[in-house]
């Protein structure tokens, strides 16, 4: 799968263009009026899960898209794969409408939420990898390429023959994303990939999508409620919370806004005891080599989890 920039999206800045969308539901509610007329008239509440989000995504990036439960992550991504259509806001994808070229989307775009599958639960894996390849008219010299560099790589060559409702929740996860892969898609969806997997899953997993990002340039927004999992796969977090974009940059920027402050705590050979806190490491060390009479030294730091919880504490506040 080798590194490329599409023809006919090289020359626009965004793969992923988000502007001023909103998106709610009526949700149906019990009321006090009575069985019957709760069955004609029901009472229904207008739940905003998108409101005014705007943010851009250039090819080849990397993004962590997080936020608490209920904050527009999942209606988000089912936006983008035109799965969902916005109440207002304008969307672009590959350069094209969800509402108008949603099969042309499609073709380029993959997409994996983490708890559901495309695998046929009541057959070997290889059956819905060939199934994909009929429907989606992979060629089959382009499909048997992929097919060997992605089970190779995700490590599901030897389940290939199994059924998937056999498979551990770690394995059914890689041969869903070796799937989504078949057809070599440009922008990829994920979607809590790495819930419920164990840490050697987890590790697989995360090497693997790095890996796709950084040596096919494949684009990938990624959303996870794990901030150690992201921040290890992406380069840029984009948070969203009351259906709003919060914070959008680094993760270095992040601790910075939500003040998770690195601390060394400096214990002397006479007994004292210093906290101290910085933010340059490496300028840190330095002038602790200065000192004389030392006798440990330890480093802390507030989590991100910590500060985010603060942040979006603050922002239903505020709504």
């Amino acid at each position: 799968m080798s590194k490329r920039v599409p023809a006919d999206i090289s020359h626009t800045a965004s793969v992923v263009s988000v502007r001023g969308v909103t998106k709610t539901f009526l949700q149906r509610r019990r009321g006090n009026r009575g069985i019957l007329r709760n069955l004609i008239h029901p009472e229904r509440k207008t739940i905003t899960a998108l409101d005014g989000l705007s943010f851009e995504v250039a090819p080849g990036e990397f993004v962590a898209y997080a936020g608490p439960n209920g904050a527009g992550k999942s209606t988000t991504m089912k936006l983008l794969a035109g799965m969902l259509l916005p109440n207002a806001g304008e969307l672009s994808v590959l350069g094209l409408s969800p509402r108008k070229d949603r099969i042309a989307i499609m073709r380029r775009l993959g997409v994996l939420f983490g708890n559901r599958t495309e695998l046929w639960w009541d057959h070997p894996v290889i059956q819905s990898f060939e199934w994909k390849k009929v429907v989606w008219d992979i060629p089959e010299r382009e499909y048997q390429e992929t097919l060997d560099t992605v089970t190779e790589l995700l490590g599901v060559k030897d389940l290939l023959k199994t059924f998937a409702r056999e498979l551990s929740l770690g394995q059914r996860m890689r041969a869903d994303l070796a799937m989504l892969l078949l057809h070599r898609p440009e922008l990829i969806l994920l979607d809590e990939p790495t819930l419920g997997l164990d840490v050697m899953a987890k590790r697989r997993m995360i090497g693997f999508l790095k890996k796709l990002n950084a040596e096919s340039g494949t684009t990938i927004i990624v959303t996870s409620h794990d901030m150690d999992d992201l921040e290890e796969m992406a380069r840029r977090i984009l948070l969203i919370s009351g259906g709003k974009a919060a914070f959008d940059g680094d993760f270095s920027a992040l601790r910075g806004k939500l003040g998770c402050v690195k601390k060394a705590v400096v214990l002397f050979e006479s007994g004292e005891r210093r906290e101290v806190p910085y933010q340059d490491t490496n300028r840190f060390l330095y002038e602790l080599s200065g000192l004389s009479g030392i006798a440990d030294v330890s480093f802390t730091q507030t989590s991100l989890e910590e500060g985010l919880a603060n942040l979006y504490s603050q922002n239903e506040k505020n709504v």
